[in-house]
């Protein structure tokens, strides 16, 4: 299950996981990410219980963006324990961002 995080969920769902967690910061309008969204979506299906898989959308979550200083998109950050542990930018192949998420577990 591929999650949506948002302000309201981000402590909880994210820094309080108790497995590592994959966070896509996207835009609807930014053609990498939406190249992207398929290889997301995978590994939220092939991950889960292991990982959590989600999106946060900057437009919509500008905090959560300058919070994690994400200055272009798409970005991924894998949070482990409640710290960065990995931090990954652009459209990159599936076997690249699922290799980044296999190290953090």
């Amino acid at each position: 299950m591929e999650y949506k995080f948002t302000t309201e969920n981000f402590e909880q769902e994210v820094m309080n996981s108790d497995v590592p967690v994959l966070v896509d910061f996207y835009a609807d309008w930014c053609g990498p990410c939406k190249m992207m969204g398929p290889v997301v979506e995978e590994l939220a299906k092939e991950y889960e219980g292991k990982a959590k898989v989600g999106k946060i959308n900057v437009d919509q979550e500008r905090a959560l963006a300058m919070k994690f200083k994400v200055m272009s998109i798409p970005s991924f950050l894998i949070i482990k324990n409640g710290e960065v542990v990995e931090k990954a930018m652009g459209a990159m192949d599936k076997s690249d961002l699922e290799a980044k998420l296999k190290n953090a577990m």
